[in-house]
């Protein structure tokens, strides 16, 4: 690490004074962005007119992370403890780091035509997980475009559909806070319970998971489908993609179905077209997503590690989801499948991948999993609490999913801290922090093999 030297100091301060330009690694310029939104967040949180009663400095930094990483996590009640502009604020900080600042920020730039400078260039390829800048243009406005289509529909429709118990007002507020909510991946709801009282409600369950779902797989998925829209001709990582999300999906349905039935503090009272949308919803709403329409504190311990899974593995590269991605647990299958079977080379859809690619997805896997460990040790150290709701809450925070067994509201101040680091890193990506702090630089230097002994 370089020593502080203040002739260096002076220099780098007079060319941010002359070029405007501050000489960071992408990694951070993106993670000040999101540290900047949520302080923004946090004061406007924090301000009299957003609460219905008094709120802490802490409590609104709290729910202006968990807005911003698109996670849902609540120690306050958004329906009754926020007033409508807290509400408001709320919603337009999830959209905001849903979409990412870096979307907005390259849209007002070619809006107004001015030419990106190379450290925005290197921003934006690490925001977007792109390797061409000119793909970066076309990817902005895909997720811009995209989710403001997909947003709008889904608002129409639930606006109709509650408009039959609610005023239209009421009706439209609640389904654009709600549609913005799903497709971002995040949890909040303005009604108390959640989405408990549309447990069985046909039209709710099937628009929420739907958004749910095109908000994680992610918009290069849904540009390709967009411009191919035959199965024969898409990408092989899109078809991976979709074959991952739907076999997860199904997997999550079928297993809570089956191990819930019987319970009558779940599934049990429920008729059986409500037990499969009550099951379907759990098994999407698991992959980051956050809503619940039965009470996950009655979850058996089967379940409840199943969801964990599923939190864990999360959504789509390049989407509103987080967790390790769909992705990078189908390379790693492939590789322990390419090794259990002698094969020389990692094969998914006939196309190989490289041995890079599976490098950094066996990194992200183990620094995920480090960071879990090592935050479930922590706050087994602060907490009277259940281990399975304790590593529940942990995992749910990291992959930004925002579910929550009722832990988190009544945690310890350090614990709720912990919390709010997880989210935060879990939405930027732990790779992204790891790069980080360290230069990527290539050795000239080789060195002799040896034989190390493993498994």
């Amino acid at each position: 690490m370089r020593n502080w030297d203040p002739l260096y100091s002076l220099q780098s301060y007079r060319r941010v004074r002359r070029t405007g330009l501050l000489r960071a690694s992408p990694p951070i310029v993106l993670a000040a962005g999101f540290l900047c939104l949520i302080l923004l967040g946090t004061l406007l949180l924090w301000l009299p007119i957003s609460g219905l009663g008094p709120i802490s400095l802490f409590q609104a930094f709290f729910m202006a992370t968990s807005a911003v990483t698109v996670t849902g996590l609540t120690i306050i009640d958004p329906a009754v403890a926020l007033s409508q502009f807290g509400q408001i604020v709320l919603i337009t900080l999830v959209q905001l780091g849903g979409l990412g600042f870096v979307t907005f920020a390259v849209i007002s730039a070619i809006t107004l035509g001015h030419r990106m400078s190379l450290q925005h260039q290197a921003l934006a390829l690490v925001a977007f997980n792109q390797t061409s800048v000119s793909k970066i243009r076309g990817t902005a406005f895909l997720v811009f475009k995209t989710s403001i289509a997909i947003e709008a529909i889904a608002a129409v429709v639930l606006t109709l559909w509650w408009w039959r118990d609610l005023p239209l007002l009421t009706a439209s507020y609640r389904a654009v806070f709600h549609t913005i909510a799903a497709f971002n991946n995040a949890g909040f709801s303005l009604f108390s319970s959640s989405l408990a009282q549309f447990v069985d409600d046909p039209v709710t369950v099937l628009t929420i998971s739907s958004l749910i779902i095109l908000g994680g797989i992610g918009f290069p998925v849904l540009g390709d489908i967009g411009n191919k829209k035959r199965w024969v001709t898409l990408l092989p990582y899109t078809k991976v993609i979709l074959l991952g999300t739907l076999t997860l999906n199904l997997v999550g349905f079928v297993s809570i179905w089956l191990l819930e039935s019987n319970n009558a503090g779940t599934l049990g009272a429920l008729s059986l077209p409500g037990q499969a949308l009550a099951a379907w919803m759990q098994s999407v709403t698991s992959r980051t997503a956050g809503f619940t329409t039965i009470d996950i504190t009655q979850l058996h311990d089967t379940s409840t590690l199943l969801i964990i899974m599923l939190m864990f593995i999360g959504g789509g590269s390049l989407s509103t989801a987080s967790g390790i991605k769909i992705g990078t647990f189908i390379v790693l299958l492939a590789a322990v499948y390419s090794y259990i079977f002698h094969k020389k080379e990692v094969v998914l859809l006939k196309r190989s991948i490289s041995p890079d690619t599976v490098q950094k997805s066996l990194a992200l896997v183990l620094v995920t999993g480090a960071l879990a460990f090592g935050s479930v040790l922590l706050m087994t150290i602060f907490e009277k609490a259940p281990f399975i709701s304790i590593l529940f809450e942990v995992v749910s925070a990291l992959s930004t999913t925002g579910m929550s067994r009722d832990l988190t509201p009544h945690l310890s101040l350090p614990s709720q801290a912990l919390l709010t680091v997880l989210m935060f890193v879990g939405r930027l990506g732990p790779l992204t922090l790891v790069y980080s702090l360290a230069t990527r630089k290539r050795s000239r230097v080789r060195y002799p093999e040896a034989d190390f002994q493993v498994g």
